[in-house]
């Protein structure tokens, strides 16, 4: 964990001036706007209710949110800064991608509350999606933002068994569970366990045996059994 603590202090403790301006500028207008401000009203709260699970596409994934009204959203996302630092301003500050890298690396992260625009980062959002394909019915909407605040602080990150999509699927239907971790499983079985990896791994076992000219009943057992439970899984 130390290169790690060492990484996270290069990268993270010497912010340029320019990002620091910039988000204390956009921080002094949202605050001027309402946006983010607890118990107060945002342009937000007409279109969105307290208590929906909003979803943000990436490139490579789907992001996941609570929104907890007043134009806040409480999501999980790796981060690093809680293990390195306790300073609350350091924590508050929005996540970077160092952090955010690291935190997946050091499998730590942090449930937090932001704005809407941080949290959604320009993408889309979409709203509920996941009622159409839970077999659970939601929460009440109460319940939901509740659970989301609750859960707010440092908690352990895992990007295939414990990430955004199953945080919010607890907080709204009451499960652990990702479809985003069981499809990402099932292709990456798809792709290792098959029948042509099967004959390819056979074959580079024969290879290797003539090629190091060292066949002994271990050796030869290894390099039969492998391909053979690849094949029997495919």
């Amino acid at each position: 964990m130390f290169p790690l603590h060492l990484l996270a202090l290069l990268f993270i403790s010497t912010p340029t001036l320019d990002l620091e301006e910039k988000k204390k500028k956009r921080e002094e207008e949202e605050e001027a706007d309402g946006h983010i401000g607890e118990g107060t009203e945002s342009k937000y709260d007409r279109i969105l209710r307290r208590g929906d699970l909003l979803e943000v596409p990436r490139t490579l994934f789907t992001h996941f949110g609570i929104y907890l009204g007043g134009g806040r959203v409480a999501h999980f996302i790796p981060d690093i800064m809680p293990v390195v630092s306790s300073d609350p301003c350091q924590l508050k500050k929005m996540v970077t991608n160092s952090r955010l890298l690291l935190g997946v690396l050091a499998k730590c992260g942090s449930v937090r509350v932001d704005s809407v625009e941080d949290f959604a980062y320009g993408s889309e959002i979409l709203i509920n999606t996941m009622d159409k394909v839970c077999s659970r019915p939601a929460l009440q909407d109460e319940e939901v933002a509740r659970r989301a605040e609750k859960l707010q602080g440092h908690v352990p990150y895992s990007l295939l068994w414990y990430n955004c999509e199953h945080f919010v699927m607890y907080c709204r239907y009451g499960t652990v569970v990702s479809f985003q971790t069981f499809q990402f499983c099932k292709t990456v079985r798809k792709l290792v366990l098959s029948r042509r990896v099967a004959k390819v791994t056979a074959l580079l076992g024969a290879c290797l045996l003539l090629y190091l000219g060292a066949v002994s009943s271990c050796t030869a057992l290894v390099a039969v059994l492998l391909p053979f439970l690849i094949w029997m899984a495919s």
